[in-house]
């Protein structure tokens, strides 16, 4: 007789919980088309800007931050960004993310048009961490957060939860 090794796990790895974080929206201006091996191609997004609101902090995005995609060969958009957030308190936390974005075709071609889409009509997930030096804020340096995202013309939206 086979043993499953998941029959007796305990409730901590059976499931993920997760508390809110904040919701973030970004301005990012229009992609940079870079180019790249057959099937993919690279392209940036410089983010102008944005806001953040949450329990434990708010505040807004500076400019200056990056989003350096790759448009794989199965039509899925594979993000790196890395952003600078400035609590309301004046705190700076660097916030970087790895991401995940693909759908129906239809779906996908009204996205890159620019044109608003229903967010469950296609996936598109984040998992940052965080970095700071200030003191009111050194345990999001301790924080694995998930997100999913919406993305509209100007820029994504995203809801940001801690994994607990």
């Amino acid at each position: 007789m086979v043993h499953s090794i998941s029959a007796d796990l305990p409730k901590s790895l059976s499931s993920i919980v997760t508390k809110p974080l904040f919701v973030m929206r970004l301005n990012v201006l229009p992609l940079q088309i870079i180019g790249g091996a057959e099937g993919a191609f690279r392209r940036v997004g410089v983010v102008a800007g944005g806001i953040f609101e949450g329990e434990r902090l708010s505040g807004e995005v500076l400019e200056g931050g990056s989003d350096w995609q790759i448009v794989r060969g199965d039509a899925s958009t594979q993000l790196n960004v890395r952003l600078i957030l400035k609590t309301s308190d004046g705190a700076l936390i660097a916030m970087t993310y790895q991401g995940l974005r693909h759908g129906p075709p239809e779906v996908i071609s009204r996205l890159e048009r620019g044109e608003s889409v229903d967010p469950e009509s296609y996936y598109f997930r984040i998992s940052p961490i965080f970095e700071t030096a200030a003191p009111a804020y050194l345990w999001i340096n301790r924080v694995l957060a998930i997100g999913a995202g919406h993305r509209m013309a100007e820029g994504p939206l995203y809801s940001v939860f801690e994994v607990l």
